[in-house]
């Protein structure tokens, strides 16, 4: 990763920002994590050892849904408390039907540990693993691990362990992941619901002209305008909702056929103008390829904040971005992902700072981007991934948006049409509070869990 300042881009936030201000009056212009349709798998649990030198969790994975499944996609994750704050560990395998080589453990800390965990076991599988058909199973994992001085492990306090599951059966205390999109198991994080004003959307409309988004504060953007190829038209039917793995998914649609007049974009956005400190969040996935015919476009997709442009170098303006570019563009050849925080901008230069990381970004992502008195910090997966100083903070509040647009018409020729999609599960906003990317985690769960898929309490500014 690399961060600097910069004068990326004055061209077309030029007209995207315009396009907020009008389209505020007018038409301007995203948890349990979706997979892909098809994948759902069971974890099957035993406990295959005894005494406390080690703990021994056999584990099988079951292909239970209607497609294949790379194991290479697959990630596990056994739950257990510390022995000691300090305590490290060592992850071993004895045997596995697919072969040892091909399984890999690791250990990670729980952001807001419960009473059962604070830490886990993930494990995954490498190309070599193979994929499951329907209905096949992994075969036996025989795991084991122990603390890097064998001090004994105490087992009766672990989340995921089951002292008389002595043959294999359906455990739920063992959570699968499909390309980082859980579908299989509990966490034990408790969840939990942020008190204040927050706004959380889960997204489950009808589509673009379901009136409930318009109740609810979103318009999906129609029209013309920048970002993106002048002369193209931003199509509101391109925004599009349906279901997976039993949550409500938004998908935004750009197609070309290499002319401006061909190209359709799409952008999602707030209507009021309310947002500024505090957490924004949204889980996003991102394409590296098209959906439909040749690659190459200079695409940009992305969940950002913005505000208006009163004037060339306003000092009052505010920007805040997630982008993801899977085909290159602004002088990249290759795939990049952005976080970029914006002071202003003008006709001829601009004031801002970006922090880059030039590599594949393709499938589900946890974006998190907190902004209180003393910086923004952007976290994707769970992981710092940005944090800019307080030169960048916002005057004035901001609309929340997603948009998926091409930057010009040279990345591909032909006349070919093609289509793209950038998913998003969930948004969500907490006024003045900066939560950690684990506390997002639980105030999706718990308002899943409360069967809440929308709430609203910020009020205008």
């Amino acid at each position: 990763m690399s961060t600097r300042t910069t004068r990326r881009r004055p061209r077309v936030r030029a007209v995207l920002a315009a396009a907020v201000a009008a389209g505020l009056g007018a038409s301007l212009l995203g948890a349990l994590p979706a997979a892909a349709a098809g994948e759902t798998l069971a974890v099957q649990y035993r406990n295959g050892g005894s005494g406390t030198a080690q703990a021994a969790p056999w584990l099988k994975v079951v292909n239970t849904g209607s497609a294949p499944v790379a194991l290479n996609q697959v990630k596990l994750r056994y739950y257990f408390k510390a022995d000691s704050p300090s305590a490290a560990y060592r992850f071993a395998c004895d045997w596995a039907v697919r072969g040892c080589a091909n399984v890999t453990g690791t250990f990670g800390t729980i952001g807001e540990p419960g009473a059962a965990a604070d830490r886990y076991l993930e494990i995954g599988f490498t190309a070599g693993a193979g994929t499951l058909a329907p209905g096949a199973d992994s075969g036996d994992l025989q795991l084991r691990f122990h603390r890097s001085d064998w001090q004994s492990v105490e087992q009766g306090d672990d989340y995921s362990f089951g002292n008389t599951q002595t043959g294999y059966a359906n455990w739920a205390k063992v959570t699968a992941s499909v390309g980082g999109a859980q579908v299989w198991g509990t966490a034990p994080t408790a969840p939990t619901v942020p008190t204040g004003a927050v706004l959380f959307d889960d997204l489950d409309y009808a589509g673009h002209d379901d009136p409930a988004l318009a109740a609810h504060g979103w318009n999906a953007r129609s029209g013309g305008g920048g970002p993106g190829v002048g002369g193209a038209a931003w199509a509101p039917e391109n925004v599009t909702f349906a279901k997976a793995a039993g949550n409500s998914v938004m998908t935004l649609r750009t197609t070309t056929a290499g002319s401006a007049e061909s190209t359709r974009q799409s952008e999602f956005h707030s209507q009021a103008t309310k947002f500024r400190n505090g957490t924004y969040a949204a889980r996003v996935r991102f394409s590296d390829a098209p959906v439909s015919g040749p690659d190459g476009d200079h695409l940009v997709q992305s969940f950002f904040a913005i505000n208006d442009l009163k004037a060339p170098m306003a000092d009052d303006y505010s920007e805040y971005d997630f982008e993801y570019l899977p085909n290159g563009g602004w002088g990249e050849t290759s795939n990049i992902f952005f976080a970029t925080s914006w002071e202003t901008y003008g006709p001829e230069r601009s004031d801002n700072v970006y922090t880059t990381a030039r590599t594949s970004f393709d499938g589900w992502h946890d974006l998190v981007l907190t902004i209180d008195d003393s910086g923004i910090v952007y976290y994707v997966d769970g992981v710092e991934f940005a944090r800019h100083d307080a030169r960048y903070l916002p005057e004035r509040p901001m609309v929340i948006a997603f948009n998926q647009w091409l930057t010009d018409l040279t990345g591909r020729a032909g006349t070919e049409e093609r289509a793209y999609e950038e998913q998003v599960d969930y948004v969500l906003h907490v006024k003045d509070q900066v939560l950690t990317p684990a506390q997002v985690g639980a105030a999706v769960a718990g308002y899943r869990a409360a069967g809440t898929s929308f709430t609203d309490s910020v009020p205008a500014s």
